[in-house]
């Protein structure tokens, strides 16, 4: 089987992280098209040996990219077309239909209740998505929730698989010797207390009530923002205001996958750690979170399905803080007064292995290539 994985953008982000993780585990020949962006992402796959073409879309309403994605596809010769993220799922199914390839899935990454991608979720968003949704075959939700959402959405039941993201549960496996080199290599008192918060640097994931938290907090207390985004800025001016820049540390984007590039990746960053705390209020997964729970680490969230999806004995060290900084403050100084547990993966973790991951996935594209299967929409020419 060739497939065509088709993507909004290819910056340091969930979902374009999880796909070139997924790729490296797929039984499947595969390449990529980004719309936009051939960020840090791209290199890293084009390292793993995958063909990356940047389609070089100039914004949403870029139609003329609709018949440059209809020939990249029709080029390749590709058996099915696998889209990520709103913009390539709106493009990239209505391509792969124009091409001829009738096996369409599409992986739904970010949608909540309100948001999807940081879009409000307008009667229009909603329209062309369910629009869209209709060439293809199935949508694969990353978590039950999301699944959820897509049916009061109005995507019919038969047509969503649950296929949740995937971890590489080896690489987060906890290191002390990294924990001390990496908590020397950021400059980190031996005794600091580290709070970690990992995400794109956005309003929406509310990483001001962590800045505002540590200034309620002893001052052996350091928190580690590992991320990139517009909200850096905006974020850098809180912790001056708040009196605690000092103890802020901005890493910039870090991979979870090895790409070369200096710096620690994302376990050494979570080994270092000593505390994760997620205070986005709407999540899709949560794979921040579930990567530190692989790392042994407890965990402070408003919102992670991965977590609230499964039994609660599978991930004891996780709880739900619901409020703003003064909420978060009180649960982290809890945690720091229960002392060190070991740092061990929870049942949680072990349950969204990445293998795991792309052999049910794997499944859902044997039922999209199969011949029984007959999606709705145009006509391929």
């Amino acid at each position: 089987m060739r497939a065509l994985h088709v993507i909004t953008g290819l910056g340091v982000g969930g979902a374009e992280q999880q796909l070139r993780l997924l790729l490296r585990h797929l039984p499947v020949d595969c390449d990529v098209v980004t719309l936009t962006n051939p960020g840090t992402v791209a290199d890293g796959l084009v390292a793993d040996g995958v063909r990356v073409t940047h389609l070089g879309m100039a914004g949403n309403r870029d139609l003329a990219a609709l018949p440059r994605l209809v020939r990249q596809i029709r080029a390749g010769g590709y058996d099915l077309v696998h889209t990520h993220l709103y913009r390539a799922c709106v493009y990239g199914r209505l391509a792969a239909r124009l091409a001829g390839v009738r096996a369409v899935v599409a992986t739904e990454h970010s949608l909540g209740d309100s948001q999807m991608e940081g879009r409000r979720l307008t009667r229009g968003v909603r329209g062309l998505y369910l629009a869209s949704e209709r060439l293809g075959r199935s949508t694969v939700a990353v978590s039950p929730t999301v699944a959820d959402r897509l049916r009061r959405w109005g995507v019919p039941e038969p047509r969503i698989e649950v296929v949740p993201n995937g971890i590489d549960l080896p690489r987060f496996r906890f290191d002390p010797i990294e924990r001390l080199r990496t908590r020397r290599r950021l400059g980190l008192p031996e005794d600091a207390y580290v709070v970690g918060g990992i995400g794109r640097l956005a309003a929406g994931k509310r990483f001001d009530v962590l800045i505002r938290a540590l200034a309620r907090l002893p001052e052996d207390c350091w928190l580690l923002l590992v991320g990139g985004g517009a909200e850096e800025s905006v974020l850098r001016r809180t912790a001056r205001e708040a009196g605690v820049m000092d103890r802020v540390l901005f890493t910039g984007e870090r991979p979870a996958v090895p790409d070369g590039s200096p710096g620690p990746g994302l376990p050494a960053l979570a080994a270092a750690m000593d505390l994760l705390a997620s205070p986005s209020p709407e999540e899709a997964f949560g794979l921040a979170v579930v990567e530190a729970l692989a790392s042994g680490l407890p965990v402070l969230y408003a919102s992670c399905p991965a977590v609230e999806d499964l039994p609660a004995p599978a991930a004891p060290a996780a709880r739900r803080v619901r409020g703003g900084d003064e909420e978060f403050a009180r649960a982290i100084a809890a945690v720091r007064a229960g002392g060190p547990r070991p740092r061990t993966a929870p049942d949680a973790a072990h349950h969204y292995c990445i293998t795991r991951s792309a052999a049910r996935l794997m499944d859902v594209y044997a039922a999209a290539a199969s011949p029984s299967s007959s999606p709705q929409g145009v006509s391929s020419s």
